[in-house]
């Protein structure tokens, strides 16, 4: 399980959802928003940062105090030290990041030392593939990173980069979901859009699908597609998929393909899939969905680029049925850096630092959700401070109450490949092109395929 996990099974997957949506924002913050410059040393005089969008090199040259210049193309930041940050990014398409960065990883050791790869960036779905390597360093003891540094983190963003109690990586933000809904069509169907009672309506799932209906005798979807609630789902299994060689399809998944093919029979939804031009157009000014399943990053990013102007007040945000988060990005120090000094002191400034966080989360052309546990409070409890796109709601309370019942105990290596591949092959099912039977049997035979390893695919009764 080490030397980069079960890279050559990795290599099949497609583009992760998180991967494919460009987060980032830019905007300069205000100076007191920066630390004072802090004193560091690096041996190294290239710093070399892998990632596969713009949001990290955005959050970096904004607010990374260390930063004296930035190039005019963003090819490379210097340092105040004089380092030289030089950005490598690869699209996430057809899992090409991390072909990438597998290739590389791999020819670390032969590397010129101004050519290795000094940090990289992970998300949710793939993390344990590089955090129970050899090639990620421990944040704490090579780093040096300190417990009190890492105090006011939300657990869960400590756990999902963590295996056997060392944490080999570490973040900016946390991302918890909720339910975003279109406020006029809630008033439509549900005579209100006031967030406290239409998270009453939407409380569980059996009232979600009560809503669904209704929705419909009014003329409305619920959900724009196949995707829209599975993460809301598979975030609250009661087991691991992957236990020694077996796939255990957890009885909630199957209450998603339960729901999902009902609702694609009964017209609850509009056959969709997340990131397609159906999905996004249903995001609009002409749009009939009542709402979408989205976290930290999606509604200020994806939704209110999807809604336009014209969507600016007519959208707020409930709980939903179930807590969940939705995607993440960690920082990861690489073995064989040359520069752990910067790396230590981007960590520290970027991940732990409660006032630089929180100014993220302060700017409203970015308010990322940050990984600052009172920074968020401090904001939830601010009863001025509100999101213009949501008609002045204050998220960041719902999100902070969330984010404190993300569970990660149930987190695998393997998540990623089966979340897409059970997605893919009940899409079929869903559109009525094949049986139930046919279409686990398919899953069965790609998730085999992908992870040689696999022996059985076990479904509940």
């Amino acid at each position: 399980m080490k030397k980069l996990m079960m890279i050559g099974s990795a290599l099949f997957l497609g583009a992760t959802m998180v991967g494919l949506v460009g987060c980032g924002g830019s905007s300069t913050p205000s100076s007191e928003s920066k630390a004072p410059a802090a004193d560091i040393s690096s041996d190294g005089k290239v710093l070399n940062i892998w990632c596969w969008n713009e949001e990290f090199r955005s959050r970096f040259n904004d607010f990374y105090p260390e930063v004296e210049s930035v190039a005019s193309d963003k090819a490379t930041t210097t340092l105040k030290n004089g380092t030289v940050v030089k950005w490598t990014i690869n699209e996430n398409v057809n899992n090409n990041y991390q072909n990438k960065l597998d290739e590389a990883l791999m020819a670390q050791d032969k590397a010129a030392a101004d050519d290795k790869i000094d940090m990289f960036l992970v998300e949710a779905d793939y993390a344990l593939k590089y955090v129970d390597s050899d090639f990620t360093l421990d944040v704490k003891n090579d780093i040096g990173l300190t417990s009190d540094d890492l105090a006011d983190q939300y657990q869960y963003t400590k756990d999902i980069v963590s295996i056997d109690g060392v944490q080999k990586g570490t973040t900016w933000q946390a991302t918890p979901g909720l339910f975003a809904y279109r406020r006029s069509i809630a008033k439509d169907v549900l005579g209100t859009d006031d967030p406290d009672k239409v998270q009453e309506a939407l409380s569980d799932w059996d009232k979600f699908d009560e809503v669904a209906e209704k929705a419909h005798e009014k003329g409305y979807k619920m959900l724009s597609g196949f995707d829209d609630s599975y993460r809301t789902f598979s975030n609250n299994v009661s087991a691991p998929w992957v236990t020694g060689t077996t796939v255990n399809v957890d009885k909630n998944i199957m209450r998603w393909i339960e729901q999902t093919k009902n609702y694609t029979d009964k017209g609850y939804n509009n056959k969709t899939s997340l990131w397609d031009d159906g999905w996004a157009s249903d995001q609009g000014a002409d749009g009939k969905v009542f709402g979408f399943f989205y976290s930290t990053w999606g509604i200020n990013f994806t939704l209110l680029g999807n809604a336009g102007e014209k969507g600016f007040g007519d959208w707020a945000v409930c709980y939903g049925p179930a807590p969940y988060y939705w995607g993440g990005t960690w920082l990861c120090a690489a073995a064989g850096t040359d520069n752990a000094a910067d790396i230590k002191d981007i960590m520290k400034q970027l991940t732990c630092n409660h006032e630089i966080m929180e100014s993220m989360t302060r700017n409203q052309e970015i308010q990322d959700y940050t990984n600052t546990i009172s920074g968020m409070e401090a904001i939830a409890a601010d009863s001025s401070f509100g999101s213009e796109f949501l008609g002045g709601q204050n998220h960041v309370a719902l999100f902070s109450n969330t984010a404190k019942q993300i569970d990660m105990s149930n987190i695998s290596p393997y998540d990623q490949g089966c979340n897409e591949l059970i997605q893919r092959a009940m899409k079929d099912y869903f559109n009525g092109n094949v049986d139930l039977d046919t279409a686990k049997q398919n899953f069965e035979t790609s998730i085999k395929e992908s992870y040689p390893e696999i022996t059985e695919v076990v479904w509940p009764e």
